[in-house]
C-alpha cells in the first residue's frame, strides 16, 4: 500500500515497536509485524494484531501492572 503519510513510497514488510499508556500502565511491544514505509519509517499494524495488543494491554492494565516490555508473539 501507499503511505498515506509521506505519499512517496509503498510500505513494505517489517517489524515496529508499539506503546500503550493507559493510567499507570506503560506497555511496550517491540518486533510487532506491521508494513513499514521506507520513506518515512511510518508503520501500520494489521486490525487484527492491533485487536490482540489492546486485548493484551487491557489484561495488564486489570492486573495494576505499571510497566511492560516485552518481544511480540503471535497468538
Amino acid at each position: 500500500m501507499k503511505c498515506v503519510i509521506c505519499k512517496k513510497a509503498f510500505t513494505k514488510p517489517g517489524t515496529t515497536t508499539v506503546t500503550f499508556e493507559r493510567g499507570c500502565l506503560t506497555m511496550v511491544v517491540k518486533c510487532v509485524p506491521a508494513q513499514v514505509c521506507p520513506n518515512c519509517g511510518e508503520a501500520y499494524v494489521s486490525e487484527h494484531i492491533a485487536s490482540e495488543l489492546l486485548q493484551d494491554a487491557e489484561n495488564k492494565a486489570s492486573t495494576g501492572a505499571q510497566v511492560e516490555i516485552r518481544e511480540y508473539v503471535a497468538a
